[in-house]
């Protein structure tokens, strides 16, 4: 049993709903604490953020100069007038205030018109039950929940009820889709049967919904401590085949002569629970739920090796540039990592599983560069198999990959690996122009110490390019010095 009364004092006693209070009361003007603060609050959750929403039966930038009265003339307010809304910055605190109102929506958009309404409408606008509780900031019955469609019982239950008609909720705005499906992951709560046929019967209309909002649900289903909770959700309403068709590919176990193969989806699943068990990165994380994509593409049978996947890592970092243009995603640097994670992501699988090399092992230093713990914890995490044993030795065998890498990056110096000789020092040493000859000496170079063949070092790096120079029919013109 929630203890109601104790949790709402401790919310009420913040210093900017105290503020929000006292100018409620100074201007007589109806106003409540509403949405995620308090369903937080309730269920003591700790939040990722501070963000406060507050609903006035008024005029909204009325309460919000009158806010700004009481702590700052400086303070800025932003006022978003279609929606009746007012948007304040308090020591980093998002505090949002809406004038309380009405919503209709049309087929083809989850932008409604909007019109005045009581404290009723607006708690019945709301997406879910949990996020349609109030607490009055008024004079007369200050810290009394309103709670007309039962939010409080939903919350101790650990349930997710829509206020009104699921269906009519969610194709009115159907990113509630995904809202659902990520406080079912982020609460681990149950989402109510009803709920979830109207989650599958308006699947389709996250069509009409911004790739940009799409994703940002994504990200925080990504971000929950079991993600695979939200994906599984996403597969049974069929999101996963809408939104990410090449992760829904991955389903389905193929048997040829009784040998059969994983199935890919739910062993992807596991890969990101285990990868978000020792990291928060968000990109990492995408790069888990990403590493397996080319397989479906590159599945072949084998008469005496059985399934294999030949190339799987090369074909999915492929794939990855046109998945992060369809979601509208950063094609920037992010981009960049997750592509090149999935394409070494079975590198250090080999190197475990065969006698390790220096050689071997710096080409993979260089390689991952920055991010080869990165990499390595995908490796980890890529480990699924319910044999305790056989994970053991996997496990055992990374951990020698993982001093090797030690003792070789220690000795050469590869991760922040830069050639002793420049591309402009062989221009200087055979009166080149830019050409393809220059970056083959330099390639060479590079090869040649990553092999181990050569030191890291300019004299051992000097001797070999006029070598290579030489077989090339390049003649030396200049006394070189070192540059």
């Amino acid at each position: 049993m929630i203890n109601v009364n104790k949790k709402i004092r401790r919310l009420v006693k913040q210093k900017i709903v105290d503020i929000v209070h006292k100018s409620s009361i100074s201007i007589s003007q109806e106003t409540y604490l509403v949405g995620g603060a308090v369903r937080d609050y309730l269920i003591d959750r700790k939040r990722e953020n501070s963000d406060l929403d507050f609903v006035t039966l008024g005029c909204e930038m009325t309460l919000a100069n009158e806010i700004k009265s009481k702590i700052s003339k400086n303070l800025k307010i932003s006022r978003f007038k279609n929606f009746g809304t007012a948007h304040i910055n308090f020591n980093e605190i998002n505090i949002e205030i809406v004038k309380a109102r009405k919503e209709s929506y049309y087929l083809s958009s989850r932008n409604p018109d909007v019109e005045p309404g009581t404290l009723f409408d607006d708690l019945k606008r709301r997406d879910f039950t949990i996020n349609a509780i109030a607490v009055s900031l008024n004079e007369k019955n200050f810290g009394d929940l309103v709670d007309p469609f039962n939010g409080l019982n939903d919350l101790e239950n650990k349930i997710i009820k829509t206020p009104t008609n699921p269906e009519i909720t969610l194709s009115d705005d159907p990113l509630r889709i995904l809202r659902g499906v990520r406080f079912s992951s982020e609460l681990n709560f149950e989402i109510d049967n009803s709920l979830l046929n109207a989650m599958i019967k308006n699947c389709d209309r996250i069509k009409i919904i911004s790739k940009e909002r799409i994703v940002d649900e994504i990200n925080k289903i990504l971000k929950t401590d079991i993600p695979s909770n939200g994906f599984k959700i996403l597969d049974k309403i069929g999101l996963i085949e809408i939104l990410l068709p090449s992760l829904n590919k991955l389903k389905g176990i193929e048997e040829i002569e009784g040998v059969t193969h994983k199935d890919n989806f739910y062993h992807t699943l596991q890969v990101v629970d285990n990868i978000s068990q020792v990291t928060n990165k968000i990109w990492l994380r995408w790069a888990a739920l990403l590493h397996d994509i080319g397989k479906p593409d590159s599945k072949r049978f084998d008469k005496k090796i059985g399934w294999t996947f030949h190339g799987h890592e090369y074909i999915g970092s492929k794939m990855i540039l046109e998945i992060f243009k369809n979601l509208k995603m950063p094609l920037n640097n992010s981009l960049k990592y997750v592509q090149k994670i999935v394409l070494l992501s079975s590198r250090p699988i080999i190197l475990s599983e065969n006698i390790v090399t220096d050689s071997a092992v710096r080409r993979l230093i260089y390689d991952a560069g920055e991010d080869i713990e990165d990499l390595l914890l995908l490796c980890e995490a890529d480990i699924t198999t319910k044999n305790k044993k056989r994970h053991e030795k996997y496990l055992n065998n990374f951990k020698i990959v993982r001093q090797k890498i030690k003792i070789v990056e220690e000795r050469d110096k590869i991760r922040n690996f830069q050639p002793p000789i420049s591309g402009k020092f062989i221009m200087s040493v055979f009166n080149l122009k830019p050409s393809k000859e220059v970056g083959i000496l330099k390639e060479k170079i590079k090869d040649a110490i990553l092999d181990g063949k050569i030191p890291n070092e300019y004299k051992s790096a000097f001797e070999l390019l006029l070598k290579e120079g030489a077989k090339m029919g390049l003649k030396r013109k200049i006394n070189e010095e070192k540059v």
